[in-house]
C-alpha cells in the first residue's frame, strides 16, 4: 500500500507542472516563421505597418510633428495632384525635387473624360517606370495612389474654356469634390505635410518642399507665374497666373454682404471687381524670396498645408462658404479654425503655357 502512495502524489504534480509549462510557453514569442509572431513594442513606439493584417496598428498623433526641419525629422509629405492632362514637364519637375523620395507619397485624381483617359495611361507608364521593384529604395516614392474621379468634370479642359467666368461655380465645385476625394482617400496617420501641386506646374525650385516647410506655417502658398513670349518686346517674359492668392478688401466684403446664400465671389474677373490685393501683383524680382504676406484666399497651384489643418476640418467646400468655394473656401475654413494663412510673393513656381 505504501509503495503506490508516492506515485499518487507524483503523477498529479507532473500533470500540473506540464499544464503550467504549456501556459507559460505559449505566452512567449512563436517561431520566426509563424504568421502570428508577436513583436514586442516598446512604450510610445508606433507599431510597424508591415505586421500581419490581423494585428492592430497604433498611431499616437500627439507625437506626429510638422516642423521646419522636415527632412531631418523624417516627416512624411503627401503630394496631391488633380490631373486632367499629363504633362511630361510636370513629371520631370516632380522627379527633380530633392526631398527624400522614401518620405514622399503621391496621390492623383483623374477625371473620366477623353483627356483623363489619355492622362491616366501616361501617368501609369511614368509611375511604373519609377516604382520598378528593381529600383533602389531612395529612387522610389513611398507610395503612389491614383483615383478615377467618380463625379462630373468639364468636357473641355482648355485654358480658355475652364477659366470662363460663366462656368466658375460649376467648375470650382467639381474641383472641390475631386480635391476632397483625393485628400480623404490618401491622407494617413503618419502624414505630416500635404503639398497641393497642380498638374500644370512645370517648373519649381528643386528644394520646393524644404523651402516651404522652413517657414513653419499652417498654410502657405507659392506665387504662381507663367512664362511666355512677349510679341511686342520680342523677348521671353513672365506674368502672374494664380489670382486666387489674395487679401480681403472692403469692396469684397461689401459685395459679399449683398449676395444671396448660394452666390460666390470669384477673383480676377472684370464682371466682379473686388479690388482685393492679389499676391501675383506683389512680386519683386529683387526682393527676398522668403518674404511673407498674410492672405485670406489661396489658390491650389502650389499650396503647402500642415496635415493637422486638414485633420481639424479645413477641407474644400463644394458649396458657397462665406461666398467662397474650393481653395479660397479652404483658406476661410482654416482661418475660422484659428490658423493663419500666408503667401510668398517673391517665391515663384511656373504654370504651363498653353
Amino acid at each position: 500500500m505504501f509503495v503506490h502512495k508516492p506515485l499518487r502524489l507524483v503523477v498529479p504534480l507532473l500533470v500540473l507542472i506540464g499544464f503550467l509549462w504549456l501556459i507559460i510557453g505559449s505566452s512567449h514569442e512563436t517561431k520566426p516563421n509563424s504568421p502570428y509572431k508577436y513583436k514586442k513594442i516598446k512604450k510610445n513606439d508606433v507599431i510597424p505597418r508591415n505586421l500581419p493584417a490581423d494585428h492592430i496598428s497604433h498611431y499616437d498623433l500627439n507625437k506626429l510633428a510638422s516642423t521646419p526641419m522636415a527632412a531631418y525629422n523624417k516627416e512624411r509629405v503627401l503630394i496631391l495632384t488633380p490631373m486632367a492632362k499629363f504633362l511630361d514637364e510636370y513629371w520631370d519637375n516632380l522627379l527633380k525635387l530633392t526631398y527624400p523620395r522614401e518620405l514622399i507619397e503621391l496621390g492623383f485624381i483623374v477625371p473620366r473624360t477623353a483627356d483623363g483617359d489619355a492622362a491616366l495611361r501616361k501617368l501609369e507608364t511614368a509611375v511604373k517606370k519609377i516604382q520598378n521593384p528593381k529600383n533602389t529604395k531612395d529612387t522610389k516614392f513611398a507610395k503612389v495612389t491614383i483615383l478615377r474621379q467618380d463625379t462630373e468634370a468639364l468636357d473641355s479642359q482648355s485654358e480658355k474654356d475652364r477659366h470662363a467666368f460663366k462656368v466658375q461655380k460649376q467648375r470650382r465645385s467639381q474641383m472641390a469634390v475631386a480635391r476632397n476625394s483625393l485628400l480623404f482617400t490618401t491622407i494617413g496617420p503618419y502624414t505630416s505635410w500635404v503639398l497641393w501641386l497642380d498638374g500644370d506646374i512645370v517648373e519649381t525650385p528643386p528644394t520646393l518642399i524644404q523651402d516651404l516647410v522652413s517657414h513653419d506655417k499652417p498654410v502657405i502658398a507659392a506665387n504662381c507665374y507663367q512664362r511666355y513670349y512677349d510679341e511686342e518686346k520680342k523677348q521671353d517674359a513672365i506674368r502672374p497666373y494664380d489670382f486666387n492668392n489674395w487679401v480681403e478688401s472692403e469692396e469684397g466684403l461689401r459685395i459679399a454682404s449683398t449676395m444671396g446664400d448660394d452666390e460666390i465671389i470669384v477673383e480676377a474677373y472684370a464682371e466682379l471687381a473686388t479690388y482685393r490685393p492679389l499676391m501675383g501683383h506683389f512680386y519683386d524680382p529683387n526682393g527676398d524670396v522668403n518674404t511673407e504676406m498674410q492672405l485670406d484666399g489661396v489658390g491650389g497651384t502650389c499650396l503647402l498645408v500642415k496635415a493637422d489643418v486638414h485633420r481639424d476640418g479645413a477641407m474644400f467646400p463644394s458649396f458657397p462658404f462665406y461666398h467662397l468655394i474650393e481653395t479660397e473656401g479652404c483658406a476661410k475654413m482654416a482661418k475660422r479654425l484659428g490658423y493663419e494663412v500666408f503667401g510668398l510673393p517673391n517665391y515663384l513656381v511656373y504654370h504651363y503655357n498653353e
